[in-house]
């Protein structure tokens, strides 16, 4: 491992960070002996910047799911790398920046650092794979990096160059600088502006809306836009935009994008791509344009954005010419080969000479030398130039980011050398001068990078910086010459250290830029106010923000209060057998008190008679207990002490009852004429049951209520009760089950009649299942008894089955078992779909991040049940594609397929046939097999 310093980074990639669960102590690792020793002796005067090497060897055989690097100082801090060698549960790389004493840290510790993660190629080290990012670390975030930084299949393969004698290099280059106080800055106070959140790789759609926004004029007419009360934003894009554009106008906080984007029919995998911004710039001004037909502002695109050119050809020796014209909203200017936005231009309307093979069919005159080209007929008010930073490498066959120095002036002037763009049809009365509004920079490589933006609304010398939820007062150098691009060097900063300055490639640099003209300024950055906003949307987006309001008085307040969730015998009755099985009720469905923690428990009795009309006299509470076995449980009754409590101290009552909330069961007991009477008195004795009745006919389990029994009576005295509860004769015989838990497994045990209730181990808030003797085992019925009804409950799976020739469509759902094997689920698929061979249905898992069926199609019996079919990873998926094939899986799987083409000599054509043979078959079977077929 090495360490020497180099120059800062001004990187920021998408990225995600590790979750928590991983982000364990470091573990053992094979370190070059000297390394601690190099490390320590830089921990006094350390450089700002530093280069480290990783070299691990036996990177195939690791049997560990992460790995840390040695410590390495940097700027005065330690650092080590993580990475996740099979992935951090994607099938790439997984590689972080890790803050190595991140655990003994000072309370509100932060470092801000840019850096780059590489892992060398060491065949060929042009094609080293570096990603750029920046980060300030914190105790929340003390690890950074890139989830998914190469393909596992890219990195394994040996002839890539990336593990050579099954070693990885990997390197890490850091620059700590100065600490960004980000999470106090407030933009609104420090600018007047605010950000937009990042719903994950999204900062290219929030660069490209903030430059948007900032066009008043383009703002005015969105705003103008006709929009009703009755649409929704995320079903409509121009309310959506209105809203969006009103938030970041009137907000005092960044604003949410998740309406705007589902608006435009992304769903949540959607949000985390990286989508083309010139791509998003010319749908989202196509759909308002539409939008905009047959209105007041019909027409705003158009002026704002479209201009025209006219391509030509002309003939050299003959009088004729051949022109097109076409219209543009933006235009697309070569970065390599060109210094500057002049040279561009330059370029963009660069003569080509038509001469030799090359010559021009002209009509009447045949083939002709000639010269073609483009010229400029107007440009339109807004000039939108996108910079072709990526472009495709033939020798490499990739695409590759151009970071080459290019340069682009406050003031572009159009007209240069008496108006070498434009056409002899050109209004050359039209001052074509424009001056620079917007710079919008990409910082990072081909593979992913972060989106930001340097807008000047006003057009005046302040420049702003809009970072995702960041806006923050920056100068023209950081917006201009720091966007440029190309090589910087980086000073000395330990002559004794090493002997020559380092250059360094600089990937942040403009992809975009938005000029707008001189004469047409006063019109375009103009005044937008409320009176341009429609009513009805000033008083749904007022009321949306006086909500947001009330949530955040709320939530700042929730110290202040606690929520009590009542359930009653009436919430057992609904709930189960429809929303639940197991336990007792689903506390996120019963009624909720929001109560102030002073308040006194008697006064929410109070509370509680208002909203059920119980009189309190007539209430009883049992505190709710989550056991040892994951269910939830009444466990005693309140006792006179407790309620004579506040609210606040009954909480913490809860808490040591392991409660996350203050869960109450509201016991009422109801005389003959079903009106409250008082609750009988309770001794040590008695012992609380709730009561389940199972009919394996209608495979239906009904809630039939409670009751008390004596703990050293016996089940056997009671059955007249539960059958009269039951509505049964008072002789009929029934089997008693103990519902006793259902994570990880369902556990429901035969109760002993003969036995007493305190040696069967039941206490308050246990559940008995019971039916009728006469039903358990038959065999008409698929679940005959409890135990069996509830293993099916636990298990079963509602699948959703698609075609793998439509993947996108749900076709049909099925209702299966988790514990169902292959042959079992193409059984049913089988079924449905009326073939008489399930041998012939493959099937294909989906991919969680993709939505997606996975590139490979499940082996005939390679998983053990349904439930394996349907992970992902950590994700679980309701989702499988099936596919009929002509012949049956296990005997395809014994195939090989090949494609032969056959030559035809006499045709002068190729055709191509597919064959499938055995895997062990010789190329004298592929040839006996193509006579057999008749093949010519």
């Amino acid at each position: 491992m090495t360490l020497m310093t180099t120059p800062p980074l001004d990187q920021d990639d998408e990225m995600l960070i590790p979750h928590n669960d991983f982000v364990e102590g470091p573990q053992p690792m094979e370190v070059a002996p000297d390394t601690a020793s190099m490390a320590d002796a830089q921990a006094v005067d350390d450089p700002p910047s530093g280069r480290f090497t990783w070299t691990i060897e036996n990177f195939s055989r690791l049997n560990t799911k992460k790995l840390y690097s040695d410590i390495f100082f940097v700027g005065g801090f330690k650092w080590r790398i993580l990475i996740f060698p099979k992935g951090n549960n994607v099938d790439h790389l997984s590689m972080y920046l890790d803050v190595a004493d991140s655990a003994t840290l000072p309370y509100g510790w932060s470092r801000y650092a840019q850096f780059s993660l590489a892992v060398s190629n060491q065949m060929h080290n042009k094609y080293t794979i570096r990603k750029d990012t920046q980060h300030q670390f914190n105790a929340r975030e003390s690890d950074w990096g890139f989830t998914s930084f190469m393909p596992l299949g890219e990195l394994y393969d040996p002839s890539r160059g990336f593990l050579v004698n099954d070693t990885c290099i990997v390197e890490a280059e850091v620059a700590v600088r100065k600490v960004a106080d980000y999470w106090s800055h407030d933009s609104k106070k420090e600018t007047g502006y605010v950000g937009l959140k990042n719903q994950g790789a999204t900062c290219y759609m929030n660069s490209l809306l903030q430059t948007l926004y900032h066009i008043p004029y383009f703002r005015k007419a969105v705003y103008h836009m006709p929009t009703t009360e009755n649409d929704m934003p995320s079903g409509s894009i121009p309310l959506a935009l209105q809203s969006l554009f009103y938030k970041l106008q009137y907000s005092d906080t960044s604003v949410a994008t998740k309406e705007l984007t589902k608006s435009f029919g992304w769903d949540t995998y959607d949000s985390f791509m990286q989508h083309d911004v010139q791509e998003l710039n010319r749908v989202l001004c196509e759909k308002l344009e539409d939008k905009m037909k047959a209105t007041v502002v019909e027409g705003t695109i158009q002026q704002l954005f479209e201009g025209h050119h006219m391509n030509y050809i002309e003939c050299i020796n003959v009088d004729y010419k051949s022109t097109r014209k076409e219209s543009f909203y933006d235009l697309q200017l070569d970065v390599k080969g060109c210094e500057d936005v002049y040279a561009s231009f330059d370029k963009y309307v660069e003569v080509e000479r038509l001469e030799g093979d090359n010559r021009y069919h002209a009509e009447q005159y045949g083939l002709q030398d000639a010269r073609k080209g483009v010229l400029f007929i107007d440009f339109p008010p807004v000039l939108q130039l996108q910079l072709k930073r990526f472009e495709y490498d033939f020798m490499r066959d990739t695409m590759v980011k151009i970071n080459d120095r290019y340069e682009f002036p406050l003031q572009l002037d159009l007209d240069r050398e008496n108006g070498k763009y434009l056409s002899p049809e050109a209004d050359r009365t039209v001052r074509n001068l424009y001056t620079l509004h917007s710079v919008l920079v990409h910082s990072g490589g081909v593979h992913g990078g972060h989106y930001y933006a340097y807008i000047r609304p006003t057009l005046s010398d302040q420049w702003f910086k809009f970072d995702d939820e960041r806006v923050t007062k920056e100068d023209v150098k950081r917006a201009l010459e720091e966007q440029y691009g190309g090589e910087e060097e980086l000073p000395q900063t330990n002559p004794g250290f090493i002997n020559a300055p380092f250059k360094f490639t600089k990937y942040s640099n403009a992809y975009m830029l938005v000029y707008i003209r001189e004469s047409d300024k006063e019109k375009i950055i103009c005044n937008v106010d409320e009176k341009d906003i429609a009513e009805h949307l000033r008083i749904r987006l007022k009321k949306e923000q006086e909500e947001k309001e009330q949530k955040r008085k709320e939530k700042a307040e929730a110290h202040l209060y606690t929520l009590i969730k009542v359930a009653r015998n009436e919430d057992l009755a609904e709930q189960i057998g429809r929303d639940i099985y197991f336990d007792l009720v689903d506390h996120e469905k019963v009624c909720s008190f929001r109560i102030q923690k002073q308040m006194p428990f008697n006064v929410f009795k109070e509370e509680v008679a208002k909203e059920f009309g119980i009189p309190v006299q007539y209430q009883r509470f049992w505190l709710w207990a989550k056991r040892q076995n994951h269910t939830y449980r009444p466990n005693r009754l309140l006792s006179s002490l407790e309620e004579a409590q506040t609210v606040g101290q009954l909480r913490e009552v809860s808490n040591k009852a392991n409660n996350a909330e203050l869960k109450l069961f509201l016991e009422v007991e109801l005389g003959q004429d079903l009106q409250p009477v008082p609750p009988p008195e309770k001794t040590k004795e008695d012992i609380l049951l709730f009561f389940k009745l199972y009919d394996p006919f209608k495979e239906e389990l009904r809630y039939l209520g409670r009751m008390f029994v004596k703990g050293a009576s016996k089940p056997m005295e009671i059955l007249t009760r539960i059958n009269k509860m039951a509505g049964f004769g008072p002789d009929e015989e029934i089997q008693l089950y103990e519902e006793i838990k259902f994570e990880p497994n369902v556990m429901c045990e035969h109760i002993d009649k003969k036995v007493t209730f305190r040696t069967c181990q039941l206490e308050d808030g246990d559940i008995i299942c019971f039916q009728k003797s006469s039903e358990v085992g038959r065999e008409q019925c698929r679940y005959p008894d409890v135990p069996s009804f509830l293993e099916y409950v636990h298990n079963r799976q509602v699948v959703r089955f698609r075609s793998l020739e439509k993947p996108k469509e749900d076709e049909f759902s099925l209702e299966l078992s988790k514990l169902y094997n292959y042959d079992d689920v193409v059984e049913r698929v089988a079924h449905h779909l009326g073939l008489d061979d399930p041998s012939k249905i493959r099937l294909t898992s989906h991919n969680c991040y993709s939505q997606q069926p996975k590139p490979q199609p499940i082996k005939y019996r390679g998983v053990e049940h349904l439930s394996d079919m349907l992970v992902h990873y950590n994700q679980n998926s309701d989702i499988l594609y099936y596919e009929v094939l002509d012949i049956p899986l296990p005997e395809l799987q014994c195939l090989k397929t090949l494609k032969v083409a056959f030559h035809h000599a006499t045709k002068d054509e190729v055709v191509i046939h597919a064959i499938r043979l055995p895997k062990q078959s010789t190329v004298g079977d592929v040839l006996d097999d193509l006579k057999t077929k008749k093949f010519k």
